[in-house]
């Protein structure tokens, strides 16, 4: 048991990228492609896994989140200027904007549990949205890392053995399941691929992972328990992506456009259990995002204003409150803050490879890490991460701009 709860910030990455954009891409990666992506969830856990151990590494070494080390590398007041505007408008902006997302996916989940009968009483999606407000608010607002941390893996673990469960539900057939893995491309299913990959390399939690893991640990023999923990976390997040590919692959419906329709179109197939699990997991996933995403924001903020108070201040907290009121009002609404939108995938379009550039340059200074820089492999890596960040970057600000 102690060994389990030694588990922690990998989990929170776990939990701040299945969120309900996740759930839908693969989803829909299932439903068009079968099981012919899920070498591409693989690559995109590699990455994961590279770039968030960097980050979990720098944490613990410099006790510092992402953007204060950031900021300290920069001598030009321009330069730090504009990476300060880039990251704000990314992250505190972008998770405002999402957070609506992340709250009407678990309203998703929760609603299509409740709605089991003809008979059950009809209860409006904007009280749904509320709720799951405020249990985020109650664990958020408590300002415990322990309480928080635990909390998250028991999410997790909830999302994880849903869709699993799902997924082996459909029986799916094994052979065909393999060959999945055998790397395939067409100009059909590039757009899916990137897809994939950008919705599991995300920028915040860079600076989330980075900021959290000096909550925990403080020295660095704490590296290889950091290591470990980041591996087994993001992995298990892999698993339940392709397990959600596997469950999308099993319904051959073409009016399945989200995690919802795959949630209901289950039922006809497998039976009504299928669709409840599904929707546990849909209700987890949005709830651990509409967690993770104003906490992350407040932690951006915290590093790039150079607070030095923690958890239980009054500026952090109004931070994460002010996202997750936005996110619960635009979700009640129904409120589609599209210009909001567009403005924060074009700026996370932008900071996504800025940030991969920044992380494995600064990954390699000896003043700032002494021994525990980059080795040859990890930097090899890197740069091929850096090409993939660029692509998925200049690919979404390209997507917004044919969108005007």
């Amino acid at each position: 048991m102690k060994k389990f709860f030694n588990i922690g910030p990998g989990t929170w990455v776990t939990a701040a990228f299945i969120g309900p954009g996740t759930v839908t891409v693969c989803t829909m990666a299932g439903v068009q492609f079968g099981y012919s992506l899920l070498w591409a969830l693989v690559l995109s856990v590699i990455a994961c896994v590279i770039l968030q151990e960097m980050a979990a590494r720098l944490g613990v070494v410099t006790q510092k989140g992402l953007s204060e080390v950031i900021k300290s590398q920069f001598d030009n007041k321009i330069v730090k200027s504009i990476l300060v505007i880039l990251i704000l408008s990314a992250i505190f902006i972008g998770n405002a904007a999402y957070e609506a997302g992340n709250i009407s996916g678990g309203v998703l989940g929760l609603a299509t549990i409740l709605e089991s009968s003809k008979d059950t009483i009809h209860i409006p999606k904007y009280y749904l949205s509320i709720s799951i407000g405020i249990i985020a608010f109650t664990l958020l607002y408590i300002g415990n890392y322990k309480v928080l941390e635990r909390s998250l893996i028991v999410l997790v673990l909830l999302m994880s053995i849903a869709f699993v469960v799902t997924a082996i539900v459909t029986k799916p057939d094994l052979s065909m399941l393999f060959k999945g893995f055998i790397p395939n491309f067409s100009e059909d299913n590039v757009l899916t691929i990137v897809g994939l990959i950008g919705t599991t390399v995300v920028p915040y939690n860079l600076f989330l992972h980075a900021s959290i893991v000096s909550e925990k640990w403080k020295t660095t023999e704490d590296l290889p328990a950091a290591k470990k923990d980041t591996i087994v976390a993001i992995v298990l997040g892999g698993i339940v992506s392709m397990a959600i590919i596997v469950a999308g692959a099993a319904i051959q419906q073409s009016e399945i456009n989200n995690a919802a329709d795959l949630a209901k179109g289950l039922e006809p197939v497998f039976g009504v259990t299928a669709k409840y699990v599904l929707s546990l997991g849909l209700f987890a996933a949005g709830i651990t995002s509409a967690i993770t995403a104003p906490l992350a924001a407040a932690y951006v903020v915290k590093g790039c204003l150079g607070w030095k108070d923690g958890l239980k201040s009054t500026s952090f907290r109004a931070v994460w409150m002010f996202i997750l009121f936005l996110g619960v009002l635009f979700s009640s609404l129904e409120i589609k803050s599209i210009v909001i939108i567009r403005f924060a995938q074009i700026a996370n379009g932008l900071l996504l490879p800025v940030i991969a550039i920044f992380l494995v340059w600064v990954m390699n200074q000896q003043k700032i890490l002494g021994k525990y820089t980059n080795t040859w492999k990890q930097n090899l890596i890197g740069i091929f991460i850096i090409i993939i960040t660029c692509f998925l970057g200049f690919r979404g600000i390209w997507k917004v701009i044919e969108n005007l």
